[in-house]
């Protein structure tokens, strides 16, 4: 009975280490297990999205405020749209607040910046369904080591 109760004891220990690697690897790879409440959803559309990825954060501040949803091509101009989930609480940003895609950390981690606008009269609030006007496109890192290349050539 006593090495049935050891080895009990061994696979509960066991399961339980597997569960905590697997909820470190989810908050490791900026997964999350459930969703954070009611949401809207806002459009941005982009020259160069980099290497930005669904689930990629949206952020003001440092501070997570909704995810990519999905990237999708427009098939009128051929450029990529980017689908942001919001969280609710966050639903009073003005129409002229603007969104990047930024770089974070030593492994080049893209995110969404989003940076609010200013607030005037007859300025509406960014609403279910609306486009981002004013958007920055990614930084390419080849694109400027060839840019940079490139001039350096054409000064000798």
């Amino acid at each position: 009975m006593n090495r049935y109760k050891t080895e009990l004891m061994v696979g509960v220990f066991v399961l339980m280490t597997i569960a905590a690697l697997l909820l470190l690897a989810l908050k490791v790879a900026n997964q999350t297990v459930v969703t954070d409440g009611d949401t809207y959803t806002l459009y941005a559309k982009f020259e160069n999205i980099g290497g930005l990825k669904v689930r990629s954060p949206v952020k003001v501040g440092g501070v997570t405020i909704g995810r990519v949803n999905a990237i999708k091509l427009d098939k009128d101009d051929y450029s990529p749209v980017v689908e942001l989930t919001i969280q609710s609480e966050y639903n009073e940003f003005p129409e002229t607040s603007s969104a990047s895609i930024l770089t974070s950390g030593l492994l080049g981690e893209q995110y969404i910046g989003f940076e609010p606008g200013f607030t005037i009269d007859g300025v509406e609030n960014l609403a279910e369904g609306d486009y981002i006007e004013d958007t920055s496109s990614a930084l390419v890192l080849e694109e400027l080591i060839g840019q940079f290349l490139f001039s350096r050539n054409s000064e000798e």
